[in-house]
């Protein structure tokens, strides 16, 4: 049986209009639902079935029950991962190089999925199947609350949605959106909330709602977690369980992690250890201060790990409880290697930074604030040691393309099809082959046409064999990688890979080959004995990057150094841009960047309000506890804030009152360089205050919100949201074009309204 979709017509007139149609076959008989399960930035070894002393006995059970795999390989980054598992195409093709949010203009970085590229939602939609998305997206370039939202959940094939848009999320205030709505979060941190429980809660009610009104419908679900993404947040019985079981660092752990698994079969007996990772300190040369630290960072991640293993744990029970569990695909991974982004000595908040070689003052800014550590109050993220650990036994990290940026878990779960559960299977495969799985499994294919729009290919190659067979032979034989400059070639066994991030210059880059199919945990380096295998692969790369659309490369990423990152920055051109909004009589929020730059350029805000002496609030915000600013009003003065990463608060203050009525308020942001700012307020175009704040790395969360400050607060001497209570007639919104100083812009601005 077969049904007609409609996909376009062809003619200019009504006379001569052909109506097009494609033959779609029906829902395959007996088709299983389908849940993809994605953490974010595990590690290899961080799982007990994979290796770890951490407690996951829900992810373990699906291990036990389905295949877990030691050769499947993800892209080292978030964005690039997730466009790969949901459209079975390489992340280059599908348009998104590495992050979302660093889109080039080209081919391969426009900020969002090609539409060529349907997402598995988009094609199980056309086999009649209910698509829900709950969690982390971060495929979209555009956070407007007014659209447009065709690269939203919504846009992309899904029927419902519950989660955040952005990279992280704070787990116990996260920016919420609901379908395409933002919300706020149902209860308080003092009630419980925490964000991964919360996703949890609308996944299990989606399919409730389902099974409730549609039985005979098969559902997808793609259920992505902040976890165990920074900021590491846990509940603290969580975090107690773990009370001294790291006590012995991160060497001695790491060397129990290999041998457990070993012990387990996850990885070959003949596997070696890689050497402790560039930039982590022997365990045995930290101070005092510095292991009690870092021991505290690990608790707090083993309890995220397994409080979020809880909620898997409430979803599968949900579905053995509906007599749905092995009538289900279940597909667990995660979206790349555990990150070293904590830099050498971790950091109480993780928004300050993201450079690997870091030595800042973590250490004394955490040491007496323990006890916080993994709550609302802080935003973790553990030091690199911890994550060469949960890399086990690999060397590198996210971002890299060495193994233990892109070789990550994956776990499989269906009764229907695997008839040895709890086996391993170590055939080679990427993420991009998760996807042609599912419909091989169901037995359909790719339909040619999408919402009108002619499909390309899966670049992606079914991996089903490898449930039906263990002892099978690979299939994939070829797979690139590259993010950011870092790249690398795997061919029939063999491996080619470029660490890029530390290097000015491609010409400076120096390969290494690996013969991982002897050599598992990619330890040994034989470029010089090989030179022509190096030079076979570095040539494969070259055909494979012209055939996926790799070029031109983007630039590096900032975990080399913020002084070169922002040199890169620095040269990127940027235009003078100015926005006018009026008649703001309720809370607003914009795009930030998408509407006008305010991070790291010079800036002004200029407001036309109505004020009395009881009107106060925030007039202009973004960010939050953690890092951002504020323009508001407080006791009849013009305030601006400025929230250095939780680490330096600067509250600049008018020498004056407003007056009463009618007044024009203003700052004018001057950025100075690479650490500093000067901010000047104005009154009515008079110089009524100004002072200097220290630049931070970046802002932690959010987009600009005008006439509020939602979530939680830049600077504790307001409580959040602090809405403005007198009346804004208009908002004017200048940044200035690139190499100028905002003094050049003043004269003029003064006397523009």
């Amino acid at each position: 049986m077969s049904r007609r979709k409609f996909i376009g017509t062809i003619g200019r007139t009504v006379k001569d209009t052909v109506y097009r149609y494609e033959e779609i076959s029906d829902t395959p008989k007996n088709a299983p639902n389908v849940v993809y399960i994605l953490l974010d930035d595990m590690g290899f070894a961080a799982l007990g079935c994979y290796g770890s002393t951490i407690h996951t006995p829900n992810i373990d059970r699906l291990a036990k029950e389905g295949l877990r795999y030691n050769n499947f390989h993800t892209t080292a980054v978030c964005s690039a991962t997730r466009a790969c598992l949901l459209t079975g195409a390489n992340h280059h093709k599908v348009g998104i190089a590495s992050l979302v949010d660093w889109k080039s203009g080209c081919d391969n970085g426009i900020g969002h999925i090609d539409p060529a590229y349907g997402t598995i939602a988009e094609i199980l939609r056309e086999f009649d199947y209910s698509t829900f998305a709950a969690g982390k997206w971060h495929l979209t370039d555009q956070y407007n609350p007014a659209g447009p939202y065709d690269t939203w959940p919504l846009g992309k094939g899904f029927e419902r949605y519950y989660g955040f848009l952005n990279p992280g999320c704070d787990q116990y205030h996260p920016y919420l959106v609901q379908d395409n709505t933002f919300v706020a979060q149902p209860k308080t941190v003092k009630e419980g909330y925490h964000a991964s429980e919360d996703i949890t809660d609308h996944a299990i009610h989606f399919i409730y709602d389902q099974k409730n009104s549609y039985p005979q419908k098969p559902f997808f679900l793609y259920l992505a977690y902040g976890a165990t993404h920074s900021p590491h947040h846990a509940p603290q019985e969580y975090i107690d369980r773990y009370k001294g079981r790291f006590d012995v660092g991160w060497d001695v752990i790491r060397e129990q992690w290999f041998e457990n698994q070993k012990r387990i079969g996850i990885i070959p007996e003949e596997a070696e250890l890689t050497d402790r990772a560039p930039y982590v300190d022997a365990w045995e040369t930290l101070s005092e201060d510095q292991r009690k630290v870092f021991v505290k960072h690990m608790e707090v991640y083993a309890g995220f790990l397994e409080h979020t293993d809880a909620q898997i744990g409430r979803l599968i029970y949900y579905l053995e409880s509906i007599d749905q569990l092995d009538n289900t695909v279940i597909v667990f991974l995660s979206d790349n290697g555990a990150s070293a982004e904590g830099g050498k000595e971790g950091r109480f908040i993780s928004c300050r930074g993201g450079e690997i070689t870091s030595v800042t003052n973590e250490v004394e800014l955490a040491i007496d604030r323990l006890d916080d550590l993994g709550g609302e109050y802080s935003h973790p993220h553990y030091p690199s040691g911890w994550a060469n650990v949960c890399n086990t036994p690999f060397q590198w990290y996210k971002i890299f393309a060495h193994e233990g940026g892109v070789k990550d878990p994956l776990i499989i779960r269906y009764p229907g099809l695997i008839k040895d559960p709890g086996s391993v299977r170590t055939q080679y495969h990427h993420v991009s082959d998760l996807t042609p799985t599912i419909l091989d499994i169901l037995g359909v294919k790719k339909p040619q046409h999408l919402k009108g729009i002619a499909q390309k290919p899966f670049t992606g190659t079914s991996l089903k064999y490898t449930l039906e067979d263990g002892q099978a032979e690979d299939r994939k034989h070829v797979q690139y990688y590259e993010v950011l400059g870092n790249r690398g070639i795997y061919k029939d066994g063999w491996k080619a890979v470029v660490n890029h991030t530390f290097s000015d210059s491609y010409e400076d880059d120096i390969w290494e080959l690996y013969h991982v199919e002897t050599d598992y945990s990619e330890k040994y380096d034989v470029a010089e004995q090989y030179p022509e295998k190096l030079h076979e692969l570095q040539e494969e790369f070259f055909l494979e990057a012209g055939r996926n659309d790799v070029f031109p490369m983007m630039m590096g990423s900032p975990h080399a150094s913020r002084e070169k990152w922002w040199r890169v920055r620095g040269e990127i051109v940027i235009p003078e841009k100015k926005v006018h909004l009026k008649n703001l009589f309720l809370p607003y929020q914009l795009t930030g960047d998408a509407v006008i730059p305010v991070d790291g350029v010079s800036y002004s805000i200029s407001m036309n309000v109505i004020q009395d002496q009881k009107s106060q609030g925030v007039l202009f915000s973004k960010g939050d506890r953690f890092g951002g600013f504020s323009f508001f009003v407080q006791d009849e003065k013009l305030h601006f804030a400025y929230n250095a990463n939780g680490v330096k608060l600067f509250d600049i203050t008018s020498d004056e009152k407003l007056p009463d009525g009618r007044v024009n308020v203003k700052y004018v942001f001057d950025r100075r360089g690479l650490d500093d700012a000067e901010v000047t307020l104005y009154i009515d175009n008079r110089e009524a205050g100004k002072g200097t704040v220290d630049l931070f790395y970046y802002l932690a969360t959010g987009g600009i919100t005008i006439r509020a400050n939602p979530y939680t607060e830049v600077i504790p001497s307001y409580e959040a949201p602090f809405e403005y209570t007198g009346k804004i007639e208009d908002v004017i919104l200048h940044s200035y074009a690139s190499g100028e100083k905002a003094a050049d812009y003043l004269e003029r601005l003064l006397n523009e309204e």
